[in-house]
């Protein structure tokens, strides 16, 4: 089931107010460019308002998320490339799921709860270990 979950708090999450870009590296090393306008969010209800994986699921960029965005795995595990100051500060609940992700490093975050604020363009890279081998064919 998609969306937030009630049991853990949302931390310090602050909507973009003007329009600002969002680069996508994907698994495949494709690049996507996205121009967030703040009037669409929250575009399909997967992970916070305004995430990195809201917007991928609204843009069809596929990001896995094994527990519907909830922050109750770690298999939206991003990287945030550029911007990363522009975003929600992580909780001790993403910080203690992200233990659980393969290849940690110093800018990974959970795509269900990194929240752009807008102030300016992030780049996110989606690391292809993240990818799911068991996922149904298109």
């Amino acid at each position: 089931m998609p969306g937030q979950n009630p049991y853990i708090e949302d931390g310090n999450v602050r909507l973009p107010t003007r329009k600002y870009k969002l680069t996508i590296i994907d698994e495949h090393k494709k690049t996507h460019e996205i121009e967030i306008d703040p009037a669409k969010i929250p575009y399909e209800d997967h992970g916070l308002p305004g995430s990195v994986l809201d917007i991928c699921m609204a843009h069809g960029i596929e990001l896995d998320h094994a527990c519907g965005g909830v922050c109750a795995c770690s298999t939206c595990h991003v990287i945030v490339r550029e911007g990363a100051d522009s975003c929600n500060p992580p909780t001790d609940d993403e910080e203690d799921q992200l233990e659980e992700a393969y290849g940690l490093t110093a800018r990974s975050r959970l795509g269900c709860q990194c929240v752009p604020n807008g102030e300016k363009d992030v780049v996110v890279e989606i690391p292809s270990w993240n990818r799911n081998l068991a996922r149904e064919g298109h």
